[in-house]
Order: C-alpha cells, then structure tokens, then sequence
C-alpha cells in the first residue's frame, strides 16, 4: 500500500498535512488563517502573539509565503473557494431543517405529561420569538 505520510516538510518551519494542508509545524495553525490575518490588516507582531508563535515561527511563515507567492496565492484561493462551497452547503442544510422543524405542527406523539408541558413551554417561546422577528 502506498500510503502519503500524514506530514510533510515543505520549508523550515512549514508542513503540508494531509488534513489541512500548510501548516507551522508542531502546530495546528494553517498558512490559509495567518493569510486571513493578514490581509484583514493585521500585523504579524501582533497576529504572533494572538497566536502564541514563536518570532521564528512567525518569520518562517512570512518567508515561505513571500517565496512561494504565486503557488500559495492559488491554493490559499482554492481553500477560500472550497471554504465558501462548505459554508454554502452547511447554510442550506440548516435553513431545510429550521423549515421542517418550522412546518411541524403540534407535539410528536407518545409524550409522557412532563414531556407535554415542555413543549408547550417551547412552542410559546417558538411563537413570541417569532412574533419579536416580524
């Protein structure tokens, strides 16, 4: 069996592993969220400290991705874009079951007396809640 081995090292510092991709190596911090810092403006003194990195840690990353812009462009875009089609799908997901769960009507079956009360205590606060959205 040709198995890929679970890391690999890409650059001092930087490993490509097979659940996330680049990451700092010893860490579960990937390339993709220091980019998302930094373009959001963020300096990397401070994004090192929010992330607990080392000063060599932090450097080892802003190297890597100064040396490799345009390949690490193209794939910190790619997990942008498969990010985005996840968030996409797990919006979807949810919205068909808040409707399902919206178009219910009454309580399900064989509820013992304490289970009926609680619904109902829930279908209220369902009703005023709905009634402060409108």
């Amino acid at each position: 069996m040709n198995e890929q081995p679970f890391q690999v090292d890409v650059a001092p510092g930087i490993v490509r592993r097979r659940d996330r991709g680049l990451c700092v190596k010893g860490k579960r911090i990937t390339l993709y969220l220091i980019m998302d810092f930094l373009k959001d403006g963020w300096p990397p003194h401070l994004l090192r400290d929010q992330l607990l990195l080392t000063e060599e840690e932090m450097q080892n990353v802003v190297d890597y991705i100064a040396a490799n812009r345009e390949s690490f462009e193209a794939e910190y875009e790619e997990v942008v874009q498969h990010a985005a089609e996840e968030e996409r799908y797990w919006r979807a997901r949810q919205e068909a079951l808040q409707k399902r769960l919206d178009e219910r009507v009454g309580p399900p079956p064989n509820l013992s007396p304490e289970q009926a009360v609680a619904w109902a205590r829930l279908a209220a606060l369902r009703k005023k809640r709905k009634g402060e959205a409108a």
